[in-house]
């Protein structure tokens, strides 16, 4: 269900309602910008994470730009991806479970659409679902180079998994998804560049055992907003996985980026929310809590102010503690910079976009709730 949008365009951002979830378009666009410009002279393209923003009108402004296409973590995101006129998506995670395969199918003869695996099981799956629908699928060896998370590991177990792809009749091996998540805010660069280096070398061997299987495999896909630059000047991937670069939030802002190669990023998502209290010296409270702002990777920021700190959160509730001459009043409004943009993206109906001080457009967050 889609609620009513806290503004309407041409409205002036004081009258907005709160919580709701702005985009300051001028840094935005910049952002959007600064990252394919960054690569200029390289052949390496940019596949967009969709999670960050899901938002086929983001999207469609990200492809304007030169990217491929987006990917998603997903069916359902890739399905309103594709709904919304995006007709290229990489999945990159496992899909598993009937239900979901045949939702896959049916996508596949939408777009063009792949996925990834890390298990032979869910392979002979994918090749059935693919079988039934009559299409034949692409499919990534999901590699883990350091995340932890999904993904073969890298060497013979990759190389056999890809070599077990290439000899279904339904599938197409398509090659390697290499995102090193973990290393995305990992404050040094210098750590950070070494976390990349390992999964170059990681990647590298599963290429060469697959050549020496007769499976060609020069198609690599990964990276993140925090290291994209690395895996670029690799050679070994073809195409990088940016999501956050285009709203960047608090926890990436803690990064180290300088001598990285990566441009500075811009805030341009904020939480904007209004004191409903300030009853007691030196504490406001807001009306944006645990329901308006991600916190798993630590409190929102307050913008504009650097007397002030995020200092708790309940449902509906934060806690601004004001460490110096800075004083609110009831009905105040001031900004927030999530903590995290992707899952507070989740959290909202409607990007608010604001230029000049004015509401210039409404997009839907067409993906919110894209779970399945």
């Amino acid at each position: 269900m889609s609620f009513r949008p806290a503004a309407a365009i041409g409205m002036p951002l004081a009258e907005v309602d709160t919580p709701c979830l702005i985009l300051e378009m001028d840094a935005f666009e910049r952002n959007l910008k600064r990252l394919p410009d960054s690569l200029a002279g390289r052949s390496i393209k940019l596949r967009p994470h969709a999670k960050s923003h899901k938002c086929p009108e983001i999207a469609q402004r990200q492809l304007a730009l030169g990217a491929v296409g987006v990917c998603c973590q997903k069916v359902s995101e890739a399905e309103a991806m594709v709904d919304g006129g995006i007709g290229d998506v990489l999945i990159a995670n496992e899909v598993v479970g009937a239900a979901k395969l045949k939702s896959l199918a049916a996508l596949a003869k939408r777009a063009t659409v792949k996925v990834c695996a890390d298990d032979a099981g869910n392979v002979h799956d994918l090749d059935q679902a693919a079988r039934a629908a009559g299409i034949t699928l692409d499919v990534l060896v999901e590699v883990d180079v350091g995340a932890h998370r999904c993904g073969v590991a890298p060497g013979i177990p990759a190389a056999t998994l890809g070599t077990a792809i290439a000899a279904c009749g339904n599938l197409r091996f398509a090659g390697l998804q290499a995102y090193q998540g973990a290393a995305q805010h990992v404050r040094k660069v210098s750590d950070r560049r070494e976390a990349i280096a390992r999964a170059v070398a990681d990647v590298q061997l599963t290429q060469q055992l697959l050549r020496e299987a007769g499976v060609a495999c020069d198609f690599v896909t990964g990276a993140g907003t925090g290291s994209y630059m690395f895996e670029a000047a690799s050679s070994v991937y073809k195409e990088l996985q940016a999501g956050s670069y285009i709203f960047m939030d608090a926890d990436y802002a803690r990064n180290e980026w300088t001598e990285s190669g990566i441009p500075q990023f811009e805030h341009s998502l904020f939480v904007w929310t209004t004191v409903m209290s300030a009853t007691t010296a030196g504490r406001a409270i807001v009306d944006a809590g645990l329901k308006a702002s991600s916190v798993d990777s630590g409190m929102p920021r307050v913008a504009d102010y650097s007397d002030v700190e995020y200092m708790k959160a309940s449902d509906e509730h934060g806690v601004l503690q004001l460490n110096g001459s800075t004083r609110f009043n009831v009905g105040d409004k001031l900004k927030l910079i999530p903590g995290h943009c992707d899952p507070t993206v989740n959290l909202y109906d409607w990007y608010v976009c604001v230029r000049n001080g004015r509401v210039e457009a409404l997009w839907p967050i067409t993906a919110r709730g894209a779970v399945l």
